[in-house]
């Protein structure tokens, strides 16, 4: 049976989503498909994805972008983890590191021994069981060393930071190079053709017409497309995260260049502090129900590390997702697909899956109904697994000074999450669901880090010799010592091979 091709392809909006839409599709697809990319200077971006996880090296390594460039056009950093204070209670601290906790042994996983030992109080804090934890504390970075087998250099795990604007400039230049077309002006109406409803072109404010068979919306929150014309729906979780407001500010750079994202708990919501190398990054995302605006802004200016840069930003989202992110012959990308607060910075990383998955679904000029109710099906498993693990952070927390945290702690949450809690309560099991995003290392460090700890561990750990296993846990933790200390700090790492220009752009 003969299938019509798509042959043109129109994405409503820029920024990162945008940019990173067009330049993996352009590179997949190349002269296959006309890709226009129409976008209005006057309309903002969001911009408060400044911080990413690991999977980002995937994504620009498939494009073909050089690491040092990259982070140099972008002002870039390097993150090994994300240090969460005040969480568990006021005044504690611990990582979410991104790499390997321990050592493997007996086929067991490292934790197990370490509780074991904790019990006894022979146990240092997790963190220093794990490159990626215990060099951020240090300040220290360096890439990964795979040649050298055995080593815990081989074991770090890097994501960046980076000014998102600059990154979507960046994907920009590269895309156009590929052959987007990128069209400025603001859409002033969407058409729909008769009789299935499915979006024919975008009219533009001068008159233009952009006709496409198939349309990405990259629109942000306003869902031009997937809400605004196709009704697609939204799913409510503020009741599970219940923070509905941000207020962002950049601050001038102060302080040692730690290769980690900060998120410090406040009375009803958290700050993040995200450090750049021409400036830091801060916002506090709150809670209306629990604070007033004056006070959340108050909050964040005196915590600022340096001098505000600018003036303060007021963002409203709602945390949810759409009830169809793929409708007809569109799909949401990015913040037009649904709105996860950035705690454990994955904004841009549902932006690199959902163009993963658009790869895997790509239609034929039929839209088979079948493509995309799976393609909707495993976007709402993927929602639904970071839902839970945000969850995790307010509902496992000891705070109650304030009601914002004891609603946090008292409030029902997901079968699927409690199943989890209980279960590492009970004996520190800890089971991947599926393709699920956070792995088990990355369940553990947030329930250990905020004081969920397992009332036994596992039976295989009690047959080892005491002093051997504390022997073990000493090794493993005086030989990612010495590898830190070898390691240079995070600046003069990247003054030796990524600094940005002298005069950089705010």
């Amino acid at each position: 049976m003969a299938l019509e091709p798509v042959r043109r392809i129109v994405i409503a909006g820029g920024g990162t989503a945008g940019w990173m839409t067009a330049a993996a599709l352009s590179k997949l697809l190349g002269p296959a498909c006309r890709i226009e990319l129409v976008e209005s200077e006057d309309i903002g971006t969001i911009g408060v994805g400044e911080a990413t996880i690991p999977h980002i090296n995937e994504f620009n390594q498939a494009l073909g972008i050089d690491e040092d460039a990259f982070v140099r056009a972008t002002q870039g950093t390097f993150k090994l983890g994300i240090e969460f204070v005040n969480w568990g209670a006021v005044g504690e601290r611990f990582i979410h590191g991104f790499g390997r906790v321990g050592q493997p042994g007996d086929a067991l996983p490292f934790h197990h021994f370490w509780l074991r030992m904790a019990a006894l109080g022979k146990a240092s804090k997790l963190e220093a069981y794990s490159m990626n934890t215990a060099a951020p504390r240090a300040g220290k970075f360096m890439r990964a060393r795979p040649e050298m087998a055995g080593s815990p250099m081989q074991d770090l795990v890097h994501a960046f930071h980076f000014d998102a604007g600059l990154y979507a400039r960046f994907l920009r230049s590269h895309a156009e190079n590929m052959g987007v077309v990128r069209t400025e002006g603001k859409i002033e109406q969407v058409l729909q053709r008769e009789p299935d409803g499915f979006i024919e072109a975008l009219v533009m404010q001068n008159g233009a017409r952009i006709e496409g068979d198939f349309f990405i919306d990259c629109s942000g929150m306003r869902g031009i497309l997937i809400e605004q014309t196709l009704k697609s729906g939204y799913e409510d979780w503020s009741h599970w995260l219940p923070c509905d407001r941000a207020i962002a500010v950049p601050c001038e750079s102060a302080g040692p260049l730690l290769p980690l994202t900060r998120s410090t708990a406040h009375a009803a919501g958290w700050q993040w502090r995200i450090p750049l190398q021409h400036r830091t990054g801060n916002g506090h995302v709150y809670s209306s129900g629990f604070m007033e605006q004056d006070q959340a802004t108050g909050i964040l200016m005196d915590n600022l590390d340096g001098a505000a840069l600018a003036e303060p930003r007021h963002l409203r989202f709602q945390t949810g997702r759409r009830k169809r992110f793929w409708n007809r012959n569109c799909i949401a990308v990015g913040l037009s697909s649904g709105f996860l607060e950035p705690l454990e910075s994955t904004s841009i990383h549902l932006i690199q899956t959902a163009i993963s998955r658009i790869a895997s679904f790509f239609p034929h000029g039929g839209f088979d109904p079948v493509d995309i109710a799976e393609y909707n099906r495993q976007t709402n498993v993927e929602y639904e697994f970071i839902r839970d693990f945000l969850i995790l952070h307010y509902k496992v927390t000891r705070r109650d000074d304030s009601e914002f945290w004891r609603y946090c702690s008292n409030m029902a949450i997901p079968d699927s999450l409690q199943r989890k809690i209980d279960l590492f309560s009970s004996s520190g099991r800890i089971y991947r669901e599926q393709d699920e995003l956070f792995t088990e290392m990355s369940w553990l460090q947030v329930m250990i880090g905020q004081g969920v700890m397992p009332r036994a561990y596992h039976p295989f750990a009690q047959l080892r010799p005491e002093a051997e296993v504390h022997a073990y846990l000493n090794n493993v933790e005086q030989v990612i010592a010495r590898c830190v200390h070898a390691m240079p700090t995070q600046a003069d790492f990247i003054a030796a091979h990524c600094k940005a220009g002298t005069n950089p752009e705010r």
